[in-house]
């Protein structure tokens, strides 16, 4: 497709989802709710379809040669079509945001006023690998009344499209405009570049992937952006952590899925607990099968590599690690800020005091005590699902969820009030 054509194909796609958005931001929250339902209903009944679909997808990615973590990030078997099934069912569940008065108060003017949420509008949606995006992003902006454009990534084209076809049915049998939810229908990143510039039409754009695709949407969009960075997050052991929940908290926020955002990237070991525990929780990675990047007298243990300077800072999404001994929580702190992304960091520890040091004096979107860093999830936080983590700081923060897709407005009512 050349780039005029597509120019004229987002310009139409734009101008039917601002038409859908002023009806949708109406609609009742009871058709919201059919319409998502139906839609949990479609995927279950079009599951063999979809995994047809995706079986396409992995052989294309296959041949594009991706990294083993992206293949896994598009990869869909049974089980992960049940998480998309269940996912839209809670979203469908949940509370309907618009309309919500978030307060309200009177004036010695006689005027009352209510700060009320209300939909964004038209959300643009850019996303690489996972196909279950276009089900999240299709459902938690249905759920805050707002419409969306979805252009996943090429290699996840045919799993999109037919996850899309399953919303646009929901969408259809609550009687709901079906350009509520587009696909952009082409693989052509001339779409991208048109979707960055579509003031006009879009309201915000949500990317969801690599440092390659964020970076090019912050350098590039005219179109305001929720921010989502690379998730680099951290794991620091504290001298009072508890050895056996370390030790299984590390394992699981490394190892559980490598390729996410929630994955841990770099294990920062208090010196007061390894003089303790040794070097029991790099033992477990190495058995885990975990390449660890070991800096200092941690590089000696038997099976690590010698950490390069660019180790730290960096998201590996793959079965490595980068480890670091620190002294104690403030040098944890200062090395979190120098190399982190402000997505989420976890500390283990025991004591009150340093948990809470940790948590003042951080500012990433996610802190955790005692967990592993793979629950920063919109389903997790029981958000159903999300659209990403949001890492800036103006409007939405940490996982993206329906209430994080509505702004506010004021309604005032007066009694023939006028102004002296």
């Amino acid at each position: 497709m050349d780039s005029f054509k597509v120019s004229g194909v987002m310009q139409d796609i734009g101008m039917r989802a601002r038409a859908a958005a002023e009806e949708l931001a109406c609609a009742s929250a009871e058709r919201k709710r059919d319409a998502l339902t139906g839609a949990a209903q479609a995927v279950r009944d079009q599951r063999q379809t979809i995994l047809d679909a995706n079986a396409e997808d992995m052989a294309y990615g296959a041949a594009k040669g991706l990294a083993p973590a992206m293949l896994d990030r598009l990869w869909l078997n049974e089980d992960r079509v049940c998480a998309i099934v269940g996912g839209l069912c809670v979203v469908a569940d949940q509370r309907d945001p618009v309309g919500e008065v978030i307060a309200e108060w009177d004036m010695p003017s006689g005027l009352n006023i209510r700060r009320v949420r209300t939909p964004l509008g038209v959300i643009g949606v850019i996303y690489e690998s996972r196909p279950n995006v276009t089900a999240d992003a299709g459902a938690l902006c249905l759920k805050s009344g707002n419409a969306v454009i979805l252009r996943g990534g090429s290699e996840s084209f045919h799993s999109s499209g037919a996850i899309h076809a399953c919303l646009q049915l929901g969408l259809k049998q609550a009687g709901l405009p079906l350009d509520a939810i587009q696909l952009v229908p082409t693989r052509d990143r001339a779409a991208v570049s048109d979707m960055l510039r579509m003031v006009e039409y879009i309201d915000v754009i949500v990317p969801r992937g690599g440092k390659g695709l964020v970076g090019l949407v912050q350098r590039e969009a005219r179109v305001p952006v929720f921010a989502h960075l690379e998730g680099i997050c951290h794991v620091y052991a504290d001298g009072d952590a508890d050895l056996e929940k370390a030790r299984a908290v590390v394992l699981n926020a490394k190892t559980r899925r490598t390729g996410i955002c929630g994955s841990a990237e770099c294990l920062l070991i208090d010196r007061a607990f390894h003089a303790r525990h040794g070097a029991v929780l790099i033992d477990d990675l190495l058995a885990a099968g975990v390449e660890v990047r070991a800096e200092g007298e941690l590089a000696q243990i038997p099976g690590t590599v010698e950490a390069r300077a660019d180790d730290f800072g960096k998201e590996f999404l793959d079965m490595i690690i980068a480890v670091k001994l620190v002294d104690g929580v403030d040098s944890a702190i200062a090395h979190i800020r120098r190399y982190g992304s402000s997505h989420t960091e976890a500390i283990l520890t025991q004591n009150d005091a340093t948990a809470e040091r940790f948590f003042q004096r951080l500012d990433s979107a996610i802190l955790l005590r005692n967990a592993s860093t793979q629950f920063a999830d919109g389903g997790e936080f029981g958000m159903g699902a999300e659209i990403g983590i949001a890492t800036g700081k103006m409007h939405a923060r940490g996982p993206v969820g329906a209430e994080q897709l509505t702004s506010f407005k004021y309604l005032v009512t007066g009694d023939g009030s006028i102004r002296v």
